[in-house]
Parts: structure tokens; C-alpha cells; sequence
């Protein structure tokens, strides 16, 4: 194989970058025997895996255009069986078993987004929060908020306000009771959808 690979070598390297003649042999050559190499490949693997092993064999093997036909047959199935088990370690190394072609099971795909119904019941829920808070006397909010938002500790929060740890603990539980009194009422347009 490798004496054939140098020959082809050597033999490409006296023409110069491959004559008019030389691409038409070729082509021919490509047009006659590409049938052949995918039903050749189709015996070791599945139709589609077959066509796309010969297309990159044949590519590779237009490096080889100016070797005679014979020569050029022989090199075009040993590329052809590397290229198949080049493919073969390549999905063996990729766990191929394991992907799912979107192409044919993309509908039923579960997708990581909420459903419409989810995505509404949370946006009225971020509102009854919203609204729940906005309902705190303004002291008592803007601690909590400080607090629970801004990641401020107690003491922090009594600096910022000017006032004691004790009267910030007395906010946090006043607007902790509070939100929870709002938030336990079940509003009159929410139903149980199960």
C-alpha cells in the first residue's frame, strides 16, 4: 500500500498540478466506479453510512488523479475500507448509540421550558409576590428588600437606616408575618388545574 501511496506520489509530483486530460480521465473514472464502491461499502454497513464513507474516499483519493485506472481501483478500496474504519472507531469513540437524531425525533423532545400554563401561573405568582411586598409599610419594605434582595446582614441594614439590629429584626418579622397573611390567600381567579 505504501509503496503504491509513493508511487503516486511521485508520479503526481512529474505532472504538473494535474493536466486538462488528466481531470477528465478522472472524472470519468469517478462517474463509473462510485456505484460500484457504494454497493461494495452497503455489504459492511448500513445505505447511508455506505455513500458517505465512498464520498470521502473519493475525495481523498483525487490526490492519486494521475495514476492509471488499475492503480487508482485498488488505492480507491483500500482508502474506502480506512475511511469505513476510521468511521467506525469515530462513532465507537462518540458513543454514537446514545445520540438522538433531531431530525427524527425532535417532536418529541422534552423541552427544558415551562409549558404556556406554567409560564403564566408563575408570572402571576411573581405578581401577587410583587404586589404583597409592594403592600409593606415603607421602613418595614425597604428593609426587607435590603435585606432579601441586596444580601445585607442585620447589622448592615441598621447602619444603612440608622436604627438598631433590634428594630431591623422587628421589620424582617413584620414583613415576614405580613407576606405570609398575603401570600396564604388563595386569590379568587387562581383554580386547581390537576
Amino acid at each position: 500500500m505504501s509503496s503504491l501511496q509513493d508511487e503516486a506520489m511521485t508520479d503526481s509530483a512529474a505532472t504538473p498540478e494535474g493536466s486538462a486530460h488528466d481531470d477528465a480521465r478522472f472524472e470519468a473514472f469517478l462517474r463509473e466506479q462510485r456505484p460500484v464502491l457504494v454497493r461494495f461499502l452497503a455489504r459492511r454497513t448500513d445505505e447511508h453510512d455506505a455513500n458517505d464513507v465512498a464520498q470521502e474516499a473519493l475525495v481523498r483519493l483525487m490526490r492519486y488523479r494521475a495514476l492509471p485506472a488499475e492503480k487508482l481501483t485498488l488505492l480507491m478500496y483500500r482508502i474506502a475500507l480506512n475511511a469505513l474504519n476510521d468511521a467506525g472507531r469515530r462513532s465507537q469513540s462518540r458513543q454514537s448509540a446514545a445520540h438522538v437524531s433531531l431530525d427524527e425525533e425532535f417532536d418529541s423532545l422534552p423541552s427544558p421550558e415551562p409549558d404556556h400554563e406554567r409560564r403564566l401561573d408563575n408570572q402571576r405568582e411573581v405578581e401577587r409576590v410583587r404586589a404583597a411586598i409592594l403592600q409593606l409599610p415603607p421602613r418595614c419594605r425597604e428593609v426587607y428588600l435590603l435585606n432579601r434582595i441586596e444580601g445585607m446582614s442585620y447589622s448592615q441594614i441598621a447602619r444603612h437606616c440608622g436604627v438598631s439590629v433590634k428594630a431591623v429584626e422587628k421589620h424582617i418579622g413584620r414583613a415576614l408575618q405580613s407576606l405570609r397573611r398575603d401570600l396564604q390567600q388563595v386569590p379568587a381567579t387562581t383554580t386547581d388545574r390537576t
